[in-house]
């Protein structure tokens, strides 16, 4: 006879079974994982959310803020006192009744120094005139990180055109293979010019290769600007490489950079802040004054003294250090100029390279486009028919592709020119 145990193993294992069954049957039937896709404002919005060195940076402001609490402070008064005459080693002199009124004496005092030639307010007004240079310069960083996802996000860009124009290179190639076998079954086709097609290929399948593997770098590394937790791992792009004509004169944009540039701002901020510390310099010249209380018991009498000191200033009066800053006024406002005119360097070279690539796209359209995808088609429809050789149209179909990556290639050129464009105007919105 069988045991319990035995007859309840029989009975777990078809139930179990069961629901392994029925585990795999719902993980094949539950649909993939949806594709997050986003666009250039989703990347820079996520971008200036996330990025970790633009967080970083930002941090500097808090510790600029933190600054400011510093230089507001006041200082602290001075708690002193002492105690004289204590009988170390006749210790029992303690327990007389008249030790306290006759012998011993001590003395507590309260001080403060009081600081002239408003050093306060002049720490506190350079702290905040810092905080907001740093504002500045972080901003500065956004517009920086901003070229650089846009530049990147027309790298995907490119990634993806590539790959369907390899894709669509391939289908159309293997369909050629297609004809040319049958043109062998025929004979109207050596079995030679067969292998020669074949040969090629393998061209057309490392051309799909390359661009599937440019798109996953171009992706991996757009999602380290936007920040790993800000976007899945198989997210991607929505978008297309586009032309998009530039109205604004290069002297419109030239005024709007002045206006814009945050690294700019920063070098104009910078010329106060150098003065304001002039004025703490000039301030910590002025010598404070320290002022004391004290209460005073010296046997049965009780005092009171009141102390004042102030140093005087014959020799140390901050000299070095006014002159220091001055001279860092003088190097703060060489600064701006030279940023004023790195902005419009900037601007001049950006509108020039866009004005450049616009030129190559108006090649490209003006029709050596059609010319190149007609002379393909004419070429693969002679070739089908037996009318065309098997170089012509193996040359024909190179050109073609020369041409469509040329073409890709300008628009991305031009795009990220445009967005070179917008650093170099320190505004994504152009004229």
């Amino acid at each position: 006879m069988e045991s319990g145990a035995a007859r309840n193993r029989k009975s777990i294992l078809p139930a179990f079974f069961i629901l392994l069954a029925a585990a795999v049957s719902y993980a094949q039937q539950s649909p993939p994982p949806t594709t997050v896709r986003i666009s250039l404002n989703d990347a820079l919005r996520m971008a200036a959310q996330h990025n970790h060195a633009l967080e970083a940076a930002r941090s500097t402001i808090n510790q600029n803020v933190a600054q400011e609490v510093t230089a507001n402070l006041r200082p602290n008064p001075v708690l002193s006192w002492d105690s004289q005459f204590v009988p170390l080693f006749d210790l029992p002199q303690f327990a007389t009744p008249g030790y306290f009124n006759n012998t011993a004496q001590f003395d507590i005092g309260v001080g403060y120094t009081i600081e002239r030639g408003q050093k306060r307010q002049n720490r506190l007004q350079a702290a905040r005139d810092q905080t907001t240079v740093t504002r500045s310069q972080v901003l500065d960083n956004q517009r920086t990180l901003q070229f650089n996802v846009g530049q990147q996000f027309v790298a995907v860009l490119l990634a993806q055109s590539m790959v369907d124009l390899a894709q669509q290179d391939l289908a159309s190639y293997q369909q050629t293979i297609s004809i040319s076998e049958a043109r062998v079954n025929a004979g109207d086709m050596s079995e030679g010019d067969l292998l020669k097609i074949k040969l090629q290929l393998l061209q057309f399948q490392q051309d799909l290769s390359s661009a599937k593997l440019a798109k996953v770098q171009a992706l991996a590394s757009l999602r380290q600007l936007l920040g790993f937790e800000s976007v899945p791992e198989n997210y991607d792009v929505t978008g297309a490489l586009d032309y998009q004509p530039l109205h604004g004169g290069l002297d419109d944009i030239r005024a709007l950079a002045m206006g814009s540039r945050p690294d700019l701002a920063a070098a104009r901020l910078s010329v106060v802040a150098a003065r304001s510390q002039v004025s703490l310099a000039q301030a910590n010249g002025k010598r404070d004054l320290g002022l004391s209380f004290n209460y005073t018991h010296v046997g049965a009498v009780n005092s009171a003294a009141f102390f004042f000191n102030m140093e005087v200033p014959i020799f140390d009066r901050n000299q070095g250090e006014i002159a220091r800053t001055q001279a860092v006024v003088t190097q703060s406002d060489e600064l701006y100029r030279e940023a004023s005119e790195q902005v419009t360097t900037d601007v001049v070279n950006a509108y020039e390279g866009l004005h450049t690539n616009d030129e190559i796209i108006g090649l490209f359209r003006s029709g050596y486009l059609d010319q190149t995808t007609q002379s393909r088609d004419i070429s693969e429809y002679a070739y089908q028919r037996g009318a065309a050789s098997l170089l012509d149209f193996l040359d024909a179909e190179r050109s073609y592709r020369a041409n469509q990556l040329a073409y890709r290639q300008a628009l991305a050129a031009y795009m990220v020119s445009l967005e070179q464009l917008r650093e170099a105007a320190g505004t994504r919105n152009l004229p």
